[in-house]
């Protein structure tokens, strides 16, 4: 069933044509993900299907009885309601009911009155009636999961990040058959995106979303859309699905583009040559000769060039000597010692309000410890890209925000650029250069903040949630560059993906203040973390077990197989064997299906379902030899 079709919408801005008569329908079930460089139109095309803004030119037409819920960007709130009260700010007529119901339900606590106690009991019959008693259960649930616990805490209290997920909160639990939702997971931790995805994947309804967490478009879109120039381009099924299929796409467009300038270069050596007579078949050519002149340039993708030096880095980087740091009695950081090595690429994690921004200012030098001290080298020079950009002055134009860094800067090849063309490699051309901060989007702006931090050549780069409101497009661009980065990198990020593709030591946030380092990537410490809670579910159960009447020395207990293990042990490695041949037969099945998008799905989709099945396998593989190792070890 189609929900809604946008036909010929077009949007502009001033000079800047954002959408370009672009359609496209919005079917039943469907979960779409639009993506595209930050300026592009996104969230103004999310507005237009909300009903928010309406377009220069085009029609939106919405089927009978569909409700939307659109979460925005930045949302509203009264910073004089408790945080069940904004939950229940909704335009629906349960929201209102729930609303009303919470607000008549704080008057009566706060004085009784038989007026007010008479129109509550008269809300919760009409409550009882449609059944809303489970959606405010739901909306305490999905708050607790969202890290919300304190339901009659009042709005103004709250951080900015806890204000946007008691809107996500609000959005989820609102009934409506299409949701909206710009940038879900920013604000938003590790296990709280976990979190979003099963309840986004187990929902029903459609939904529309930008984001810019491909691990979370991977898993929960089947359908993307890409804005690019003013245009639109649908791409069937999740985000590795697009990349393959857009890759297609412009190797296409770059065959047809060779093949009109190779027939240009013919017909332009013959009309050199001139006609021997002005013929209707003569005329026709010279027709076409034009058309291929006046046809439009199929152009590449404009693509963001970080090609910025860094400074020499000496042999002392940054020593943290047992530093400590508490806040209105919260420990933050408990004696964290640590010596930062030339190679390091250190990602911080941990819920949201733990610490982990305290750490970077205190790295920074903008927060002092409360004991210990930092030894900073004399040749270290550090870069912050901060959470904040309220340092930016919005009456500034962007190419003198950028200068205050540094009027040239060194490229990575040792040649000199002035400021003005670093921006024209970062995507911003003369018209953008000159434009005041505060006519820019949140994500022009974070790009131009990111090329003031790199203007000032550092050698120790602290990024905090640098993936916030940054196109994928620029993600992309901005690891490809920490790839050659010289110099140190520390970052606090919950995009799962940019932590997997930069980092090699993990430090996570673990109870109050105690920061506990591993090395390797974000996957690699959840492969860590599964381990120890197995290691530590099976030393549950044999405490449990335990008799502690008649205390039997370890050696005592034997040490074997399950008749279980015993058999899957012996199986195991055949069973490997046989998942990785039929995916090798799939990735060729792959290549001969490339031009059936039908079969190819059908083929990447059994392809995913064998390589997790095989992931599962290799880690029941080690489980098993290391536990045959430990009983071989018994018996000797």
């Amino acid at each position: 069933m189609n929900l809604m079709t946008l036909e010929n919408i077009c949007k502009s801005y001033s000079e800047k044509t954002l959408l370009e008569n672009i359609s496209f329908g919005i079917n039943e079930g469907e979960k779409i993900g639009i993506i595209g460089v930050n300026g592009t139109g996104k969230s103004t095309l999310l507005k237009i299907i909300a009903g928010v803004e309406v377009p220069d030119s085009g029609t939106v037409t919405k089927a009978n009885r569909v409700r939307v819920e659109y979460l925005p960007q930045n949302p509203d709130y009264n910073e004089e309601f408790t945080v069940l009260q904004q939950v229940f700010k909704g335009t629906s007529s349960e929201m209102k009911l729930l609303l009303e119901y919470q607000e008549t339900l704080d008057k009566l606590n706060k004085a009784y009155n038989e007026d007010i106690n008479n129109k509550l009991i008269s809300l919760q019959e009409k409550i009882d009636t449609l059944g809303l008693w489970d959606l405010e259960s739901e909306a305490k649930m999905i708050l607790t999961k969202l890290g919300i616990t304190n339901f009659s805490q009042k709005v103004k209290e709250l951080s900015g990040g806890q204000r946007k997920r008691i809107s996500l909160a609000s959005a989820l639990i609102t009934p409506c058959d299409l949701l909206i939702l710009d940038e879900p997971t920013n604000h938003l931790d590790n296990e709280t995106i976990d979190y979003l995805e099963e309840y986004l994947n187990s929902r029903r309804g459609s939904l529309v979303m930008i984001t810019h967490d491909r691990y979370f478009l991977d898993r929960v879109s089947n359908r993307i859309i890409e804005l690019d120039k003013g245009r639109l381009f649908s791409y069937d099924g999740n985000y590795s699905l697009f990349l393959e299929k857009k890759m297609e796409r412009l190797t296409l467009e770059a065959s047809m583009e060779e093949k009109r300038q190779n027939l240009m270069r013919k017909e332009l050596a013959w009309v050199r040559r001139g006609a021997k007579a002005r013929t209707t078949k003569q005329k026709a050519r010279l027709q076409r000769f034009d058309d291929l002149v006046n046809q439009d340039i199929i152009k590449p993708d404009e693509q963001m060039d970080i090609s910025v030096g860094s400074t020499r880095l000496g042999n002392k980087i940054i020593e943290i000597h047992n530093i400590s740091k508490s806040f209105d009695g919260k420990c933050l950081i408990n004696n964290l010692d640590y010596t930062l090595a030339r190679t390091d690429r250190i990602g911080i994690i941990g819920k949201n309000g733990m610490g982990k921004s305290t750490l970077i200012n205190i790295l920074n030098g903008k927060l002092s410890p409360d004991s210990g001290h930092i030894e900073v080298g004399e040749t270290v020079k550090i870069g912050c890209f901060s959470q904040d950009d309220s340092h930016m002055h919005p009456d500034m134009r962007a190419i003198d925000y950028v200068k205050e860094g540094s009027d040239y800067i060194e490229t990575s090849d040792g040649s000199k650029i002035s400021a003005s063309q670093m921006c024209e490699r970062f995507l911003f051309n003369s018209t953008l250069q000159y434009s005041l901060i505060n006519k820019l989007s949140g994500g022009e702006r974070r790009r131009l903040h990111l090329l003031r931090t790199l203007m000032t050549a550092p050698n120790v780069l602290l990024l905090d949630e640098p993936t916030n409101d940054l196109d994928i497009e620029t993600l992309n661009r901005l690891e490809d560059y920490l790839d050659e980065f010289r110099g140190v990198v520390i970052t606090v990020s919950h995009d799962r993906y940019f932590l997997d593709r930069i980092c090699n030591k993990i430090f996570a946030y673990e109870g109050m203040g105690n920061i506990h380092i591993y090395t390797g990537n974000y996957s690699d410490y959840q492969v860590y973390k599964e381990v120890q809670g197995i290691e530590f579910e099976d030393e549950k159960i044999i405490k449990e077990n335990s008799t502690p009447k008649k205390e039997k020395p370890k050696s005592a207990k034997k040490l074997k197989f399950s008749y279980n293990e015993q058999r899957e042990f012996e199986t195991i490695d055949s069973d490997i064997e046989k998942l990785e041949q039929k995916i090798e037969q799939l990735e060729s099945d792959s290549t001969k299906y490339a031009t059936d998008f039908v079969k190819l799905q059908e083929v990447l989709d059994e392809k995913a379902n064998l390589e997790k099945e095989l992931e599962f396998k290799y880690e029941r593989w080690e489980y098993l030899n290391n536990l045959a190792e430990e009983i071989e070890n018994s018996k000797n």
